[in-house]
């Protein structure tokens, strides 16, 4: 199926989406999005006949547990209650422990890396099998940007990939940005992955932008696409004609002429890395279905081998893993064998930071209510407290955390945050008169 030229779709741009011209579909994270409405921007969208994908962050598929039957239930729904023609995911782990490893359940808070090897494989076949006998339409899986490697890994992520497409005929959604992630950061090569993977199964494409800091690679959708990540699109254009090209932006967005210009140069690059025979092959044409337009026609995976069973004790290994890795990374335990520990702190690092970042955006009132302290007593408080929960969970876990020990200092902003966390943290939402009686004492105490 077609997609063409899109863009993430995000509360913030959403009048300059609208706005843009030329754009064909849309991408929206899907669990932003509530299962029982959607934004007036998306339905408008809809309306003028743009497609919306709704993009997974949280599954988890790599991860050593079977899929939450209950977040493919979400998925699926927001799936159905779009229209779309397919959704999507990330070949990744987020959250590690549990009952494999009879040990507290942690969450990354973001997408980690699963290692190239034959157990870790066999485990993600599993688990997208599942996913996809649960999921209305065919699903796609993102290759994810890494700042660290496993040790022992036993297959290049073009070979990975492409085992993974031939055991579970899922499709591909290529980051050529990830790409360029990881051979600033890992020294692997685009080119050879885009080679070895089967670039027929892939059902679009992601550019983005980041920043190189100190030799690492920052893949922050918060920066301008660059140069050599176009290159790679280009690489990637000269092997195959993708379905569907999107520009991801997540933070510090631009005005809507600079998103157009984006768009542009991604245009530009595309109309320019075409073959003028197109004597590659087309992921329009390719063998998935044949007639191109499979992607609607329900799971789409009518014809795959059912899922052989895992391996006894593959899982195990697997969580056991994860599991010290992640703790590792977010409870400061120390780092498994064979792991390069200075990659391990950037990452560290980069986990506290997102944590910051993200729970700034779901409770404003935070950065609002600390001022400058805030984000010295977050990233405090997360190199000793891992999230277990959500980010909103972590929010509040944190704003506890800070009454607790005391702070802030302030009194105003100490009843301030008290009331905040009142609000949020009881068995049941305040009634209506306590919440017109705390606004009001708030209004007082800020005088």
């Amino acid at each position: 199926m077609e997609l063409g030229i899109g863009i993430g779709w995000r509360p913030e741009i959403a009048d300059e989406v609208e706005a843009l011209t030329g754009i064909d579909w849309v991408e929206a994270v899907a669990e932003n999005l509530c299962a029982a409405h959607l934004p007036d921007s998306l339905v408008r969208l809809r309306e003028r006949g743009v497609r919306v994908v709704p993009h997974g962050v949280a599954l988890g598929l790599g991860g050593a547990d079977r899929p939450d039957p209950v977040r493919l239930a979400s998925l699926a729904a927001r799936a159905e209650l779009l229209g779309a023609p397919l959704v999507t995911e990330h070949i990744a782990f987020v959250r590690a422990g549990g009952p494999l490893t009879a040990s507290p359940k942690l969450e990354a808070g973001h997408l980690l890396p699963v290692p190239r090897t034959w157990d870790a494989l066999d485990v993600l076949c599993e688990n997208v099998q599942i996913a996809q006998d649960s999921l209305p339409v065919p699903l796609a899986l993102e290759n994810i940007a890494a700042l660290i490697t496993w040790p022992g890994e036993e297959l290049t992520e073009g070979q990975f990939l492409a085992e993974l497409v031939e055991r579970t005929g899922v499709r591909l959604l290529i980051d050529v940005a990830n790409l360029h992630t990881n051979h600033v950061n890992l020294g692997q090569d685009p080119a050879k992955a885009l080679d070895e993977l089967p670039v027929e199964a892939i059902a679009y494409v992601h550019v983005a932008g980041g920043v190189e800091r100190n030799g690492v690679w920052h893949d922050t959708h918060a920066h301008p696409v660059t140069a050599p990540v176009l290159q790679v699109l280009a690489e990637l254009r000269s092997r195959v004609d993708p379905p569907g090209v999107l520009l991801e932006r997540d933070d510090a967005f631009p005005p809507a002429e600079e998103l157009a210009g984006e768009l542009d140069a991604i245009r530009a690059t595309l109309r320019r890395a075409a073959s003028p025979a197109e004597t590659r092959p087309s992921t329009r044409d390719a063998a998935r279905g044949g007639d191109g337009d499979n992607a609607g026609d329900g799971g789409g995976d009518g014809d795959r081998a059912p899922a052989a069973p895992v391996p006894a004790g593959t899982r195990d290994r697997t969580a056991v893993a994860q599991t010290a890795l992640l703790s590792a990374l977010v409870a400061g335990t120390p780092a498994p064998e064979g792991f390069d520990h200075r990659r391990l702190r950037v990452q560290s690092r980069a986990l506290a930071a997102k944590r910051a970042d993200v729970v700034a955006k779901v409770a404003p009132e935070l950065p609002e209510i600390l001022g400058d302290g805030y984000r010295a007593a977050f990233l405090a408080y997360a190199g000793s407290r891992p999230m277990s929960g959500g980010y909103r969970r972590d929010a509040l876990d944190f704003a506890e955390h800070v009454l607790i020990a005391g702070g802030p200092a302030d009194p105003v902003a100490r009843r301030r945050l008290t009331y905040w966390w009142q609000d949020r943290s009881g068995a049941r939402p305040p009634r209506r008169t306590t919440r017109l009686v705390r606004a009001a004492r708030a209004a007082l105490v800020g005088k």
